[in-house]
């Protein structure tokens, strides 16, 4: 049956385009804030494992919610990790163990990229897609990053 919630069903296709993309993204930094979660060490170990604990169960919702909206719009939800990897504009480091340091600089070299996308992201969703609930959702999606890069920001300083 087709969804009919005064989208076209290009722009429904489109929106869940883009919505995939998000949540390839938001998977593979899911993956890549385990790692670090799993491997920090040394000084602030137990303060950094926290928090990469916080960062990727907030992650991990998000992860389920962009999954859920692709549903709204009518199409189905990827689920594999191939077709997250192909299509995430994140790079993975297998095999690299970084330094703490390094790794929050990862980190929240991820959180700005994936920030930066979805400010773009939300500006074609509301002026091509004419989709403002995607927009709004996407909107909110950013001010969660916003917030894990700020932390993030914080202890490079």
């Amino acid at each position: 049956m087709k969804t009919n919630i005064g989208i076209s069903q290009k722009h429904l296709k489109d929106g869940a385009s883009i919505l995939s993309i998000v949540l390839s993204n938001e998977m593979m930094l899911y993956v890549k804030t385990r790692k670090a979660h799993w491997n920090v060490s040394g000084e602030s170990f137990m303060e950094l494992h926290k928090l990469f604990e916080d960062h990727y169960k907030q992650l991990e919702e998000s992860i389920d919610l962009v999954a859920e909206r692709i549903g709204k719009l009518g199409h189905n939800t990827i689920g594999t990790m191939k077709e997250f990897s192909s299509l995430s504009t994140l790079n993975e480091s297998p095999n690299v163990y970084a330094s703490k340091k390094d790794v929050i600089k990862e980190l929240l070299h991820d959180h700005e990229w994936i920030i930066a996308e979805l400010r773009n992201d939300v500006n074609t969703s509301m002026d091509k897609n004419k989709d403002a609930g995607t927009a709004d959702f996407l909107t909110g999606l950013m001010g969660q990053h916003e917030t894990i890069a700020w932390v993030l920001r914080r202890y490079l300083n």
